[in-house]
């Protein structure tokens, strides 16, 4: 049996590589990852040594990666009404958020390296699924990413309308882009005290909201379930996937990480709990407490709420939490994008060129080619962008449980540091929700955007021999970084 503890990594990757003497035999029941052959690695892409990211500053990032606070989610009062938004918050968590959290602990663990999902679905399918999986959610991410700051400019066009349309707006979405960019590229430990900030500054005035609220609130207001004629189920389910996954995207920062296999659990966990809490009271707080008028629950009128219950002291600063906080799902989202690119070339699936990091610690080639793909994508409507990403998504995510559940039939006595309590039999169990709950969001999507994300799909599976192609011609450079297991042992 493969053995592929993290110690076991560590302790490869740290051996001396050239003429070494071999190792000592092994227990002759488990087999030892071995090393790649050694190939030049450049000195950008050698092991890092910057600061690593503790507890607090991931819990954040995290945060931003699935949720940034309650923005967005009014969508789900605006298609189903308050009972079914209300119990859609609590349910699909279960069905999807804590599996998907859950099976990130423990591959995250597993395989403690940046490059995430893309390793993990390597190691179970091997490297041409693994690029897959790469292509895909790198794409959904930079899709994810090109909403922010275009919302960001839609909370503020309300007292700057000048930016409403036109040169003015583009100008200020390439301004914004480049503003967020360069935080990114300064390094994760600015990224994240950014995103400590931001996330408290945005959390607080809903804390406020749900406090003054108490009083106004009729609870039988909860229990309507639609002013309109049916439920939009498109819009509903879209709308909680979109604020409600993304959990794995973490794991494309493990090698960041300090203490992975004790921080990463934590922060999953804590940070579960803060994204739930911060959709569920201000769902109750602003359906409670305000007569239902279900046209106007979409975005921005979780401010419109605040400025009611509270005064328009509370309303503005629900429309600047709500700014800052697409500030901190941008920065967080560009991080997992680039580092997952830097991982990805780092294991040879990319050209060496993306494994260079600047002096901050940062893969600032992975950091542009992300910004230019958000700048590209930024024409997008809001609704096009949710409906494409969460498609894509939705494509990896089966990759994902596909090697989940291969890896525990393949390497079941395999070192976990954080191990689901369940067997073979209850990780298939585990997967079946919320793989039930990806055929219904593609049966509802639009055919459209099904057809955009097939063709994506489809470039996806070309791209990989194509670049495996001008690896053979020697056109461009390739290489494994040597400090790396071989997975593929």
């Amino acid at each position: 049996m493969t053995d592929l503890s993290s110690s076991s990594l560590r302790s490869e990757a740290q051996k001396p590589t050239g003429n070494s003497p071999p190792p000592p035999p092994t227990d002759p029941g488990h087999v030892t990852i071995s090393l790649t052959p050694p190939s030049p690695t450049p000195p950008s892409a050698a092991a890092n040594t910057t600061r690593k990211i503790s507890l607090l500053p991931l819990i954040f990032l995290i945060f931003y990666e699935v949720s940034g606070g309650p923005f967005g989610i009014e969508d789900t009062v605006k298609a189903a009404g308050p009972l079914l938004a209300i119990l859609g918050l609590i349910l699909f968590p279960f069905v999807w958020s804590i599996p998907e959290a859950l099976i990130t602990a423990e591959m995250s663990t597993m395989f403690p390296e940046n490059g995430g999902y893309v390793v993990w679905v390597s190691s179970a399918l091997g490297p041409y699924w693994g690029f897959q999986q790469g292509w895909v959610k790198w794409l959904s991410g930079v899709i994810d990413n090109a909403l922010y700051p275009i919302l960001f400019l839609d909370y503020l066009q309300s007292g700057l309308p000048v930016i409403s349309r036109g040169l003015p707006r583009v100008a200020s979405v390439i301004a914004l882009t480049f503003a967020l960019t360069y935080l990114s590229y300064r390094g994760l430990s600015i990224v994240g005290v950014a995103a400590v900030v931001i996330g408290v500054f945005s959390i607080l005035p809903f804390v406020v909201m749900c406090l003054v609220s108490i009083p106004k609130v009729e609870p039988l207001r909860w229990l309507v379930v639609s002013q309109r004629k049916g439920v939009d189920f498109s819009l509903y389910l879209n709308t909680l996937f979109w604020n409600l996954n993304y959990w794995d995207s973490i794991s494309t920062l493990s090698g960041e990480v300090g203490e992975p296999s004790k921080t990463l659990p934590k922060a999953l966990f804590y940070a579960l709990l803060l994204v739930v809490l911060s959709y569920i009271f201000p769902v109750l707080s602003g359906t409670g407490a305000l007569p239902l008028d279900q046209e106007r629950w979409t975005d921005g009128y979780f401010a419109e709420i605040g400025k009611v219950i509270g005064g328009g002291w509370l309303g503005w600063w629900i429309r600047a939490a709500a700014a800052a906080s697409n500030m901190g799902m941008f920065l967080a989202e560009m991080s997992s994008d680039s580092f997952q690119l830097l991982g990805m070339a780092e294991r040879g699936m990319l050209p060496e060129v993306f494994a260079r990091r600047s002096r901050y610690g940062t893969p600032w080639v992975g950091i542009l080619f992300s910004a230019s793909g958000v700048v590209v994508l930024s024409w997008l409507s809001f609704q096009e962008i949710v409906a494409a990403e969460n498609l894509l998504y939705c494509f990896g995510m089966v990759l994902e449980f596909i090697a989940f559940v291969r890896l525990r039939v393949k390497h079941p006595a395999a070192s976990r540091p954080f191990k689901i309590p369940v067997g073979v039999l209850g990780s298939v169990i585990m997967c079946v929700p919320p793989t039930v709950l990806i055929g219904f969001i593609a049966a509802f999507s639009d055919l459209k955007v099904a057809g955009v994300s097939l063709a994506a799909v489809v470039f996806g599976l070309v791209l990989q021999p194509c670049l495996k192609k001008v690896e053979k011609k020697g056109w461009v450079k390739f290489s494994v970084s040597s400090h790396l297991p071989d997975l593929m042992a």
